[in-house]
């Protein structure tokens, strides 16, 4: 993640150098101190093993993706050189990683960060994780090419930072009616060097008219919560994902206080017609529905009539 401060043992990243025969001496000084344990093959089979005796869908992946964040090796290496050792503390990290995953708990929240788009946000239990669905937002947000935007329930900001990061000149604001999630979005911003042109509001929709407002609003059933994957319903917190019994709730009230010149509103499979026609009723038109990656009707787009 760009930022402007190195991660340490306080939560921000360890980088712990796999100590080898033949490493250079430069390497070996920066290296945990500890003997070998294991090689990277060995740790990888048996957390491979336990990970999908508990049902996690990807499971070598995952063990590949925690090695690399607890050792500060890219996964590349690892796969290229599976003989490497792998020194005590980095098991210990290892292990403990793997533990929170046989839990279910997500890979972005034990890594505390995902990527979206071309940028890194933190990540923790008081916001979504991105989805990749989303970026679609931002393909939108380059077509219209906004001076100024509105990213209505921002959460950890990937919307908002990603537009502020990708279009220089446009001016964002970004709203978020839970305020730990909106400290989290600052301190993004921060990182990531955008701060001075995002502003953030506590709160639904602030009374502010831009060319272009994008929304990645809850959507999902009250019944179709306990079906979730335990990643989901165990871990990201449901008042970001839930809206009611037929998921449309946010949608009904943030829509019509939307003053924009267009919209661009992620949904949730299925919900493309109705919320096309809450855009319409509050006075959009043109409304167009943007297909994802899996051809499912994920946004719905609309112009002020």
């Amino acid at each position: 993640m760009p930022s402007r401060a190195r991660r340490s043992d306080d939560g921000w990243r360890r980088r712990l150098p796999v100590a080898t025969e033949g490493t250079g001496a430069a390497e070996a000084a920066d290296a945990p101190a500890g003997p070998v344990v294991s090689s990277v093959r060995d740790a990888l089979s048996a957390a491979t093993d336990a990970l999908e005796a508990a049902g996690v869908p990807t499971p070598r992946l995952d063990a590949e993706v925690l090695l690399s964040e607890a050792s500060g090796i890219d996964r590349a290496r690892l796969a290229a050189d599976s003989t490497l050792g792998v020194p005590g503390d980095v098991a210990r990290a290892f292990g403990a990683a793997i533990r929170r995953r046989i839990r279910r708990e997500p890979v972005a929240y034990i890594t505390g960060r995902k990527g979206f788009r071309h940028i890194e946000v933190a990540v923790d239990s008081r916001v979504l994780i991105p989805r990749p669905e989303t970026e679609l937002l931002v393909e939108i947000a380059h077509e219209v090419a906004p001076r100024t935007v509105l990213d209505v329930g921002t959460g950890s900001g990937a919307v908002a930072l990603a537009i502020a990061a990708e279009i220089p000149a446009a001016n964002v604001v970004a709203s978020e009616i839970s305020s730990e999630a909106l400290t989290l979005a600052r301190d993004n911003a921060w990182l990531l060097g955008v701060d001075e042109r995002v502003e953030f509001f506590e709160g639904s929709v602030p009374p502010v008219h831009v060319d272009l407002a994008v929304a990645n609003l809850p959507y999902v059933t009250e019944n179709e919560w306990d079906s979730l994957e335990p990643e989901i319903r165990d871990w990201e917190p449901r008042g970001a994902l839930v809206a009611g019994a037929d998921g449309l709730d946010t949608f009904r009230t943030v829509i019509p206080a939307l003053d924009a010149t267009v919209i661009a509103v992620e949904v949730g499979a299925g919900q493309a017609g109705a919320v096309a026609g809450l855009a319409e009723a509050a006075g959009f038109g043109d409304i167009e529905l943007r297909r994802d990656l899996a051809g499912i009707e994920r946004v719905v787009l609309g112009r002020k009539a």
